[in-house]
């Protein structure tokens, strides 16, 4: 007797007298009713595609058009350049997020900044023309905000973005908040002390980052941005610009870079809007514009007609990857045909 829990094994003959079990039986009846529900899904694939190759493409003035944008967002630009967008949104109740977003990254730094895009980015965070010090983390925290959750920034190759998370239901707030944006955007202080002792806390950050990984990666990158400024401007820069970089280098990639025409003000939350457009017209008109703006170079990604292998082995790795990447020309977006496609 075969056990209740083990599905029936006695055997039968088909039709061409191939012997098989019960089971098989009810295996192939799955299969058939897999391969009708695949002919069928196929088919209505099929048809779509069909009714899709039927669809005449827009005319061509139509397709060109920029896309419309959400309506409910309120979007505008200062007479210093700087942008803004804003959107009521009030789920959850009561909070509102904040951003200070900046066309502004490690690819802008000059052979002596290797690194200080970064380190602007924390010195934020150390003294600027309202708060000393730590008394910018020391407020966010006494409303309720934790630091990394509700407070950070971050910088990449070609954007820096600094992150407000604040309740709107405290009287006083979100302007304060605002308040921290526009000291961001022009009132980090650079004290020489606050200087001194961020260094060390970002070169621990670079010594943290070494590893297999870094070192697989210092491999890589020279072959996949071939020929390209990116390979040399590793957002956490280098240990010798770190430990070696003056004051002033420091100084003057903000001077140079911190200015209205690259940043756009972000307002998402429980807030009335043309409340929220006034308050941003009235502290971020008074920036002045750069009096002799340096050009905010794009910086490309040659093509190459030739094949690029890279290989690299590192005794921590934990397991292989093959990865093949094809490098295309960016292309246009915005527009209705560049969403078409």
């Amino acid at each position: 007797m075969i056990p209740a829990r083990y599905p029936d094994r006695r055997q039968s003959v088909t039709h061409h007298g191939r012997v098989r079990s019960a089971a098989d039986h009810g295996y192939a009846s799955r299969v058939a009713r897999v391969g009708v529900v695949y002919r069928f899904v196929l088919i209505a694939l099929l048809a779509a595609a069909g009714c899709a190759t039927h669809t005449p493409p827009p005319p061509p003035a139509e397709a060109a058009q920029p896309l419309p944008r959400d309506t409910a967002v309120l979007v505008g630009t200062l007479e210093n350049g700087l942008r803004y967008y804003i959107r009521a949104n009030h789920e959850p109740r009561h909070r509102v997020e904040l951003r200070l977003a900046l066309d502004v990254g490690s690819i802008l730094e000059d052979d002596d900044q290797l690194g200080l895009a970064h380190m602007v980015e924390h010195m934020a965070f150390n003294g600027t023309t309202h708060f000393t010090g730590n008394e910018l983390v020391h407020y966010l925290e006494s409303v309720g905000m934790r630091f990394g959750p509700d407070v950070n920034a971050y910088v990449s190759y070609d954007e820096t973005v600094y992150m407000l998370t604040l309740p709107t239901d405290a009287p006083g707030v979100v302007d304060t908040g605002l308040q921290i944006l526009e000291d961001w955007a022009r009132g980090i202080t650079f004290d020489p002390g606050e200087v001194e002792k961020e260094r060390g806390v970002v070169v621990e950050e670079w010594r943290l980052q070494q590893g297999a990984g870094a070192r697989v990666r210092q491999v890589h990158l020279p072959r996949l941005l071939h020929g390209s400024r990116y390979t040399e401007r590793l957002p956490i820069g280098t240990r010798e610009s770190l430990d070696r970089f003056v004051l002033d280098a420091l100084r003057r990639f903000y001077r140079d870079w911190y200015r209205p025409d690259l940043m756009a003000v972000v307002v998402v939350g429980d807030v009335d809007p043309r409340e929220m457009e006034a308050k941003i017209r009235a502290r971020f008109g008074t920036i002045p514009p750069a009096a002799a703006p340096r050009e905010r170079s794009v910086y490309p990604v040659p093509g190459h007609a030739e094949t690029i292998f890279s290989v690299a082995a590192d005794p921590e790795l934990t397991n292989s990857t093959i990865s093949i990447t094809k490098k295309i020309p960016a292309r246009p977006t915005g527009t209705t045909a560049s969403y078409r496609r």
